[in-house]
Formats: C-alpha cells, sequence, structure tokens
C-alpha cells in the first residue's frame, strides 16, 4: 500500500492537473453521457475548463516567489475562477461554486482529516445551493452528498487524511452509479422524464473522477 502523502499545496496541485487528466481521458464518455440526457458538451467544456486550471497553475507556480507562498485555498480558489470563466453550461457555476466554497475552510498550509470533511461539506453545500437540488434529483449532487457524507464519518472515526479522501472518492463512485436508474428532475435532462431513466448523470460521473484524483494525488489506494 502506497505512503499517505500530506495534504499540502504539492497535493492539491496534484489533484488538479490528476483530475484535468482524468476529465481528458474520459472526454468522449463524458460527452456521450450527456447527449443522451443533456446538451453534449460536458465532456468538452469540462476538459477545456480543467486544461485551463492547469496552465493558469503553471503560471502561478512559475512566477517568482508564487510557488513559495501558494496554499491548498489559493490553488482551490484559481481553480474556482478559471472554471467560473471557461467552462459553460451548468457545470461551470456548479464546480467553480464547489471549489470556491472548499477553498473558504481549508486556511492552513497542511489540511487534517476534519479540514478535508469540512472542504467536502461546503463543496457539496455549494452545488445544493447552487444547483438547487436535491438528493435523487440525477445531478452531480448525488455523487458530493454521499462524499462528503463519507469524509465526515471517516474523519470522525479518526482515519487518515488519504484515507478520508478514499471513503469520499469511493462513496462518490457510488453516488454516480446510483444515479443510473433515477428519473431526473433538475436541468435539461428533466425535460426527458422517465427516458433519462438508464444513464449515469454526467455531472456525477465527472465528480467521481474529479474525487478518484484526490484521493490518489494523496498516495490511498491498494498496492
Amino acid at each position: 500500500m502506497t505512503d499517505d502523502k500530506p495534504l499540502d499545496v504539492a497535493w492539491s496541485v496534484a489533484w488538479i492537473r490528476g483530475a484535468a487528466q482524468a476529465v481528458a481521458e474520459h472526454r468522449d464518455e463524458l460527452t456521450a453521457l450527456d447527449t443522451t440526457v443533456g446538451d453534449g458538451d460536458h465532456g468538452v467544456n469540462l476538459d477545456r475548463g480543467m486544461r485551463a486550471a492547469t496552465a493558469k497553475l503553471d503560471s502561478l507556480l512559475g512566477s517568482e516567489g508564487a510557488g513559495a507562498s501558494a496554499t491548498p485555498a489559493g490553488v482551490f480558489k484559481m481553480v474556482a475562477t478559471t472554471l467560473l470563466a471557461t467552462v459553460g453550461g451548468a457545470a461551470g457555476p456548479l464546480l467553480g461554486t464547489a471549489f470556491l466554497r472548499a477553498s473558504r475552510v481549508c486556511g492552513g498550509d497542511v489540511l487534517s482529516s476534519r479540514d478535508v470533511a469540512a472542504l467536502l461539506g461546503e463543496a457539496a453545500v455549494g452545488v445544493q445551493i447552487r444547483g438547487r437540488a436535491e438528493p435523487g434529483d440525477k445531478t452531480m449532487l448525488d455523487a458530493w452528498q454521499p462524499a462528503a457524507r463519507a469524509a465526515h464519518e471517516a474523519a470522525g472515526a479518526g482515519a487518515s487524511p488519504a484515507r478520508v479522501l478514499q471513503a469520499a472518492a469511493d462513496a462518490a463512485a457510488r453516488g454516480a452509479e446510483e444515479s443510473i436508474p433515477m428519473t431526473a428532475r433538475k436541468g435539461r435532462a428533466s425535460y426527458l422524464g422517465a427516458r433519462s431513466v438508464g444513464c449515469c448523470d454526467p455531472g456525477a460521473r465527472s465528480t467521481a473522477l474529479i474525487l478518484a484524483a484526490a484521493a490518489a494525488a494523496a498516495g490511498s489506494g491498494a498496492d
């Protein structure tokens, strides 16, 4: 089993880079899912936004003195503003809000288990408020909320920060799968009614990918 890494700025940067890579690798899958229940642009839009975020990271860390003063909160805020500016449709405002709210509750240089639970909890609340969604509406909240709940439970049980992230990532993956039999009640997919049943929500799927990247960057996982 790999050693857990400290959840510092290096981890936050690795998370975003890993998330961008995962989105790029699954862009066509995400687009196909969104073609079934939405506008058909989720994969393309999110890939563009994550590429822009990594480019901003390169600029931030390459600036003289900026890399040394960077924090996880600063990285998340930068990602938030970039996604809000570059990702169209619902995904930009939702994910941008998630990262923005997360940035406000992780002020330290190294995050604890409870910090992880707090940032994921705030991200989920942001998605729920911005999207005016409830669990079971077949949105990305159906991945974010179980992830936040799992993180809270794992942190309360004394799990390491990396294990808290892994619990959250596993719960997000299950949440995405559980969106398949749901009937969409929000967004463009809601127009399909019963025809939305049988397809994984693209936002829930991309959320699972993003949180899996967070856990991987922390070094949590099997050999």
